[in-house]
């Protein structure tokens, strides 16, 4: 990835909402090359998309926990992330080396959901489950450093 390019990304990083003439003034292009620019950026899947950050405690989602799954049979097919896919509650699922097969986030609303949640996670993927709840978040969701 070119430098310009890389600028632009880290510029969106910081306000996804800003604009193409003000990218232009902060890189020295125009308005017109940002916008070209930024569009290869998205066609190319470097800038996958655009969201607002939303305080979970704000939205009444104030328990943060990672979930350690294990399938019960090893020897099974590993579908375990594709069975819970349609959990609204996992924020997000990694594929991980180690003991666990896969580690998840999640976000629920008091303690007893989080109870429903592991035995909903149990049940619809056949997994034991190591639960980790998180007492308080420095920092998350840092921009990686280009």
């Amino acid at each position: 990835m070119e430098d310009l390019d890389r600028q632009i990304v880290q510029l969106l990083v910081a306000d996804g909402r800003m604009s193409y003439t003000d990218l232009g003034k902060a890189t020295g292009l125009s308005t017109s090359a940002v916008h070209q620019r930024v569009r290869r950026l998205e066609q190319r899947g470097v800038i996958r998309g655009y969201a607002a950050v939303v305080d979970p405690e704000a939205v009444g989602l104030p328990l943060t926990a990672f979930i350690s799954v294990k399938p019960f049979d090893p020897s099974a097919p590993d579908d375990i992330a594709e069975r819970l896919a349609g959990v609204p509650e996992i924020e997000a699922c990694h594929s991980v080396a180690g003991d666990e097969n896969y580690i998840l986030k999640v976000r629920v609303t008091a303690p007893v959901a989080l109870e429903d949640l592991l035995s909903r996670v149990r049940s619809l993927a056949g997994v034991s489950t190591r639960t980790t709840v998180v007492l308080s978040t420095p920092y998350e969701a840092r921009p990686p450093q280009l």
